[in-house]
């Protein structure tokens, strides 16, 4: 589903990535471990082409970062969806309007719109929140809203970036088992950390990325 092959990136004559090749299976659960300054980001935003490798190439579905036209990048991000560790929530929408946005962008219908967002509120165990702003919640909840809004229009892979960084344990380990809950549904989860024993947790696959390159770290028994 996704491809890195022989993939480099610079930034200022300085070399973030060397060389990644790595293969993620569609509904695989994929950590990437690394310390903060790494690359992990850089790794993840060329998934969705908010950047392009300077060598190599990366495969996402059809498209190739070679060859993908400027107009084709919006058909690429619609099949992923991105948690980001700050949130980027709309402070002037309530948790409701913040799910549906990105179905209101894409053009579905109202009642389409409602019906899912209702749904996915549900699965999140948001509901109860529906009417409260950002400011009203707390981190574990706008995190929550996050990933809400990430999987609301059914995407086939999840991009989770330090998804639990600004959070105590009690709300990263329900934040982690709803990520576990995304991907038991089909949805591959692709978690950037630096928490090598979140990484484990999550259970799957762990690649450890350093110096710019990457190792595979194993595989990980889930707590589930």
């Amino acid at each position: 589903m996704i491809d890195f092959k022989g993939v480099s990136v610079t930034f200022n004559g300085e070399p973030v990535l060397r060389d990644i090749t790595l293969h993620i299976h569609p509904g695989e659960i994929i950590s990437i471990v690394g310390e903060s300054g790494v690359g992990k980001t850089t790794l993840l935003r060329l998934i969705y082409f908010d950047l392009l490798p300077g060598r190599g190439t990366v495969n996402v579905g059809e498209f190739n970062s070679s060859t993908i036209r400027k107009k084709d990048i919006p058909k690429v991000r619609r099949s992923l969806g991105v948690v980001f560790q700050d949130y980027k929530l709309l402070e002037d929408r309530n948790v409701f309007e913040n799910v549906a946005f990105p179905m209101e962008v894409t053009g579905l219908g109202r009642e389409e719109v409602n019906s899912r967002t209702l749904r996915i509120l549900a699965d999140t165990g948001l509901s109860h929140k529906r009417n409260q702003m950002p400011s009203e919640l707390s981190g574990g909840e706008q995190q929550r809203v996050v990933i809400a809004r990430a999987i609301v229009n059914e995407p086939q892979a999840l991009l989770a970036d330090e998804p639990t960084a600004n959070l105590d344990h009690a709300s990263a380990s329900d934040i982690l088992r709803l990520l576990q809950q995304i991907n038991a549904q089909g949805t591959a989860v692709i978690v950037a950390t630096h928490d090598y024993n979140l990484a484990k947790a999550a259970g799957g696959r762990i690649v450890v990325l350093h110096d710019g390159m990457l190792s595979e770290g194993g595989r990980a028994a889930s707590t589930d």
